[in-house]
């Protein structure tokens, strides 16, 4: 399943939110430098739908707040 997530770096504290359209928000603590915020929204992304890290692969929007995910 593909899932749109709108990430939100520099949060006060780790946090996924369903939002009312189907799409998530994920707030991260990590600075948005080499990629270090993307990986942490795929471990909280884990924690949230129980399942691997290497389950969710990034599909579209490395450098973007917007980012499409795929779950396995």
């Amino acid at each position: 399943m593909k899932i749109s997530v709108r990430v939100i770096p520099r949060a006060k504290q780790n946090l996924v939110e369903v939002q009312p359209d189907g799409s998530y928000r994920v707030r991260v603590t990590t600075a948005p430098t080499d990629g270090k915020a993307t990986i942490a929204v795929i471990k909280l992304l884990a924690k949230f739908f129980k399942c691997s890290q290497s389950e969710i692969s990034l599909v579209s929007g490395a450098t973007s707040r917007n980012k499409i995910f795929e779950i396995l």
